[in-house]
């Protein structure tokens, strides 16, 4: 059977070439920014993005993206030989993948976000082999259950190995917690020894008293390593952006205090002892936290905090590729869209002696899941 050609459905927004030929597979994606993949022969259908997954004409338009490419495929003579999906069991995309791959009498794959997320790199730059990957977003489930968004990932196809990550933070209300900068400074504030503030300082914030209380009992307060809600900390200790009103708003704001004051003085030098690296691989950014508590300047201190990433990220990287040998790092995940943290690293890394891989064609967040998934089930199933 040939390779999808020119019939093209009209849910197709990207049409991508792979490095070789591929049996069928059709993977499903996340949950925020949903996207369908076909991939088969040499080619990767990536759909439009259908939206996020708690809508429900999000989840019937992700439901027909999915039985259109199904649709022309069939027209091919052919069908998919396995379903890929996120390992979130509740998102509408893993259970529909489930429903899907039953009704086929296929075989349903689940992928790990964050590897998903650096797979979709290397199928964009058609790399089998082993890659570093820096994979830092919001939040996606990890192999061990909990919320993952900071991860230093080994990838090499079907396997991965999670070789760090970032120091969890709580999440004080758990999902709300991702809407609210101020709770995650809260977090911040708690770990640093100082929960005894958290009421005062965030004194005009609804139930302030509450959160430091929750926090001191560890009631519905799961951590996360993400790197999203490190931001959202960051940017609640400067003042910025308290609460949020759309999708990484406080981020946004963060980078825009810090590009306003880079613009007129240049970058800062990162802060001295701002983070540390442990023995297993994690990175510990709570002093920097610390730091732009009591920074009166938010366009320092957001500049500060860029500044001292860049610089941690660094040497967490080159540490792990001195450890695996790998010279390839790929970089996926929401915090990309971060033009800061990009044109940095793309400064800064070819002196590392590291090959930089970043999203070409398709964005840096979620919209590339599906192709990742795609890429690791076609993996899986060569094995």
């Amino acid at each position: 059977m040939s390779a999808p050609g020119s019939a093209v459905p009209a849910c197709v927004e990207h049409q991508l070439e792979l490095p070789r030929s591929a049996p069928p597979v059709l993977s499903m994606g996340a949950w925020f920014k949903n996207t369908v993949c076909l991939a088969q022969g040499r080619q990767a259908w990536v759909s439009h993005t259908v939206g996020d997954l708690f809508q429900a004409e999000a989840c019937l338009a992700h439901e027909a993206t999915a039985r259109e490419l199904l649709q022309a495929l069939e027209a091919m003579g052919g069908k998919p030989v396995a379903i890929a999906h996120d390992l979130h069991p509740d998102l509408h995309s893993t259970r529909f993948a489930v429903q899907l791959a039953t009704e086929l009498g296929i075989e349903s794959i689940g992928v790990q976000h964050h590897h998903a997320h650096i797979a979709a790199v290397a199928a964009e730059h058609g790399l089998s082999g082993p890659v570093l990957g820096l994979s830092l977003d919001g939040v996606g489930l990890g192999t061990d259950g909990q919320a993952w968004g900071g991860e230093l990932l080994s990838v090499d196809g079907a396997h991965f190995e999670r070789l760090g990550h970032l120091r969890p933070l709580a999440l004080p209300g758990g999902d709300r917690a991702a809407r609210d900068p101020w709770r995650m400074a809260a977090a911040a504030l708690f770990d640093l020894g100082r929960g005894d503030e958290i009421a005062t300082r965030f004194a005009d914030q609804p139930g302030a008293e509450i959160i430091a209380a929750m926090l001191a009992k560890g009631l519905n307060s799961p951590r996360t390593s993400s790197m999203g809600r490190v931001f959202d900390a960051a940017a609640g200790l400067l003042g910025i952006c308290p609460q949020m009103e759309f999708e990484a708003q406080a981020a946004i704001a963060l980078e825009q205090n810090a590009a306003a004051y880079i613009e007129t003085h240049g970058w800062p030098a990162p802060l001295e002892g701002g983070w540390h690296i442990d023995a297993n691989g994690q990175l510990d950014l709570l002093h920097l936290l610390g730091a732009l508590s009591s920074e009166p300047d938010t366009g320092y201190g957001a500049a500060l905090f860029h500044a001292t990433l860049v610089a941690a990220l660094l040497q967490w990287v080159m540490r792990a590729a001195e450890a695996t040998g790998i010279e390839r790092l790929a970089c996926g995940g929401g915090c990309f869209f971060n033009k800061l943290l990009r044109a940095a690293l793309v400064e800064k890394i070819p002196a590392t002696g590291l090959e930089l891989l970043l999203p070409r064609r398709l964005l840096p967040g979620d919209t590339a899941i599906s192709l990742g998934q795609a890429w690791v089930a076609i993996h899986v199933l060569e094995k």
